[in-house]
């Protein structure tokens, strides 16, 4: 299984499913990512948290943990 926190800078990936339950699954699809949606990659922080991503038109960052429970494809 690899996850968003696995992928590489300029990488373009689509989600294969969210881990995680509750409030936290909640968050990150009304962040805008659910299943089949693509991600690029735009940037990773120097110590590896935040990730900068773009998702669906607009920029975000995700944390290392949230990023962990992406998996991607």
């Amino acid at each position: 299984m690899k996850t968003l926190k696995q992928a590489k800078i300029g990488e373009t990936v689509k989600v294969v499913k969210l881990h995680g339950e509750g409030a936290v699954k909640r968050r990150i699809m009304d962040m805008g990512i659910t299943r089949g949606v693509e991600i690029y990659v735009r940037k990773v922080a120097p110590l590896g948290d935040p990730v900068e991503v773009t998702v669906r038109g607009y920029e975000l960052s995700i944390r290392k943990a949230d990023a962990e429970m992406i998996e991607i494809g």
